[in-house]
């Protein structure tokens, strides 16, 4: 049974929603000095990436509606495969800086999709 291109979007903003969550008022030293915020912000990049990467494959036009979904997918494969040598102020840069933009990307898109709920099939 082929996915609801829906859950991919939704899959990916909640993860998004996540990031922004668990790096409220924390500032980068915090971050660094965290194992466990890492991991956790990491881990929700590799199914920000993951989820995008899909949705691609399943609808490249409502993928192509992402800005810099290639970049996204390369971070996600850096995290996954590059796990040695990981640039934490890397991280924490795409947090602050591209994160807010691909929150609002995503909201948009699932509102434009009717998606605000979380569609049936959607990981969370």
């Amino acid at each position: 049974m082929r996915r609801d291109p829906k859950c991919f979007l939704w899959d990916a903003r909640n993860a998004a929603d996540a990031v922004a969550r668990f790096t409220r008022d924390k500032t980068f030293e915090i971050f660094l000095a965290d194992d466990l915020l890492r991991a956790a912000v990491e881990r929700q990049f590799e199914i920000i990436g993951e989820a995008l990467r899909q949705l691609s494959q399943v609808d490249p036009a409502l993928a192509a509606q992402i800005p810099d979904l290639r970049r996204i997918v390369a971070f996600r494969n850096i995290l996954v495969h590059g796990y040695t040598a990981i640039d934490h102020e890397n991280v924490w840069r795409v947090v602050r800086m591209e994160l807010p933009g691909l929150r609002g990307a995503l909201t948009a898109l699932l509102a434009d999709e009717g998606g605000s709920d979380a569609p049936a099939g959607s990981a969370r």
